[in-house]
């Protein structure tokens, strides 16, 4: 998200939490798209828990990953990578959190591989590109690694996952291999994570609500085909339903990033609340599906 936006006390979503699958302003069908029903909630420290988490596989019994302003190494933040946004992990145990810096024309994506030994790979801005670097996702397969940009979009990036596809290197420029084309316009995702080899669920914040008739929606992208580097593809968007927006503060809610934990089916989201409760009850939120 640009500096702008984090200058807001860290805001989430207020709100009726609604069970039903909302495909309002979204071509495809709903019947394919996933319920998912809230079970509960552990409280988002602002400093360290407040911009994404990850469920890491490998080593075996990890704790869950966060990241937030209070995360970032001093040794990455004094050359300017000065936020830190969604990470996900691969099943092989490969830890990747994306970093964006306030001018420029590159961001950076910053990898721990299983042995606990960190790298960094830098991507140059293609043209048009946004700077922001909110999230990644990785494919369950390994090699590729889906991004996004901020504001209203129509495309997400795939990039070959940095530590992980051969095609890397800390010492090469990080590529754009191909592009998701989505059906739908997405504004603000802040995370995404495959639940299923072709499908995402993603986080948006979302202020507005005029491209599915709800602010701060939980959205299902069903890819045409698994990412690859070899060819682009599709996405079809579903706005699933809009997330929790509860505080004992009124005010701008904040959604941010978004964890699928495949071993036992629980979706996590965090948002953070409006105001002073951004430090009282901001909140990290669980689902299951159905």
């Amino acid at each position: 998200m640009p500096a702008s936006a984090r200058q807001r006390c860290h805001a989430v979503l207020a709100g009726l939490v609604t069970f039903a699958v909302v495909s309002l302003a979204v071509p495809g069908s709903a019947a394919a798209a996933d319920t998912w029903t809230e079970t509960g909630s552990d409280r988002a420290r602002p400093l360290d828990e407040s911009q994404g988490l990850a469920s890491v596989e490998v080593p075996a019994n990890s704790p869950n990953r966060y990241t937030g302003i209070g995360t970032i190494p001093l040794g990455v933040s004094s050359r300017g990578w000065n936020h830190v946004g969604d990470p996900d992990a691969s099943y092989n145990g490969y830890y990747i959190e994306p970093y964006q810096q306030d001018s420029g024309n590159s961001k950076m994506y910053r990898v721990q591989a299983p042995d606990g030994t960190w790298s960094e790979y830098v991507h140059t801005l293609s043209p048009g590109e946004a700077l922001n670097n909110s999230w990644d996702a990785i494919s369950p397969d390994g090699q590729w690694m889906l991004s996004g940009e901020w504001g209203t979009m129509n495309r997400l990036l795939v990039f070959p996952t940095p530590g992980v596809n051969p095609a890397t290197s800390p010492s090469a420029n990080l590529p754009q291999a191909s592009t998701v084309h989505l059906d739908h316009a997405v504004r603000d995702v802040q995370g995404c994570d495959f639940s299923a080899p072709t499908t995402l669920l993603c986080s948006s914040d979302d202020p507005d609500g005029s491209l599915f008739g709800l602010t701060k929606p939980l959205l299902q992208i069903d890819l045409s085909a698994p990412p690859s580097g070899s060819a682009d593809v599709t996405g079809r968007v579903t706005a699933l339903r809009q997330l929790p927006l509860r505080s004992s503060c009124s005010g701008t809610f904040e959604t941010e990033g978004i964890d699928y934990d495949r071993r036992t089916g629980i979706l996590r989201v965090i948002v953070m609340s409006p105001g002073f409760c951004v430090l009282t009850d901001s909140k990290t939120y669980k689902f299951s599906r159905g």
